[in-house]
């Protein structure tokens, strides 16, 4: 979307010229690029009001309807241009894995905030939502309205009988084709960057859905609020594998988190390395 503004500053400024000459003025050497980078910056900023305005709208009282096909559109296009803003480079491997035109499951480490943004940003086609804890939805109302518009779930870690229902509105937003659910199965940041121990309660919803799994990990995503803007943040999203909805059927969820956990943490090991000998 950069780019986009740009040239359509650069036509402004050709309708601007046919008002009132700008390039043969004899300002027009420094009138020139202020009018395209202030033109750029307008667009930008517009586009970034009509976000927050469309979040502002959301009733988060009232029961998400399917077909959220602008606002999913708004943020396809608003993350890529709010990354390079940021300077958050974000490298993806194996991505051709994800099954196409499929609602799946998909699997991470948690080391950040910003890492469910990361997967809408890299993998908007999916359509995600995610379960994410409930003090998210009382702590930050703004963000809580667009993860509702999102078909995100609030889950509430310390009761069993409300963490079932979520995991079964998940199940159902899966089978009805209203969303792809995205997980983090350690059940909350990993504030040392290491793989910890998982809840495996929460491969129900691939289980009970019949989904795939989309197993992937993030290295790198700890730094992106400490770098913001400063200096870019290379970010390593890595699509490990797929296990299919026939395997998933025949395993119990502790054995789909033994593999889960295991695929992960050698790929962590494995990427922290490379970069450590970069």
């Amino acid at each position: 979307m950069l780019y986009i503004y740009f040239f359509m500053s650069v036509a402004v400024l050709f309708v601007v010229d046919g008002i009132s000459p700008v390039f043969t003025s004899p300002n027009g050497w420094w009138l020139v690029p202020v009018l395209v980078i202030g033109c750029t910056l307008g667009f930008i900023i517009l586009h970034l009001v009509l976000l927050v305005v469309s979040i502002a709208l959301v009733n988060p009282n009232k029961e998400t309807e399917k077909g959220n096909g602008c606002f999913r559109k708004l943020v396809k296009y608003s993350l890529p241009m709010l990354f390079k803003i940021c300077r958050i480079k974000v490298h993806v491997t194996g991505a051709e894995q994800i099954p196409e035109n499929a609602r799946v499951l998909l699997v991470s480490n948690h080391i950040n905030n910003i890492d469910p943004i990361i997967f809408l940003e890299e993998f908007p086609d999916l359509e995600l939502g995610f379960i994410a804890k409930k003090e998210v939805y009382s702590e930050m109302k703004f963000v809580a309205k667009a993860m509702k518009k999102l078909y995100c779930i609030p889950i509430d870690r310390e009761n069993n009988r409300e963490a079932i229902k979520s995991i079964l509105k998940a199940v159902d937003y899966i089978k009805s084709d209203k969303a792809s659910i995205g997980i983090f199965p350690e059940g909350y940041t990993s504030l040392d960057g290491e793989l910890h121990e998982f809840r495996n309660g929460a491969f129900k919803i691939a289980t009970k859905a019949k989904a795939p799994i989309v197993v992937c990990t993030l290295v790198g995503s700890d730094k992106c609020f400490k770098n913001l803007i400063k200096r870019r943040t290379d970010v390593y999203l890595d699509v490990l594998t797929v296990l299919r909805s026939e395997e998933v059927e025949q395993l119990h969820t502790d054995k789909i988190g033994e593999i889960v956990h295991t695929a992960m943490k050698e790929n962590i090991d494995k990427r922290k390395s490379e970069i450590k000998n970069k």
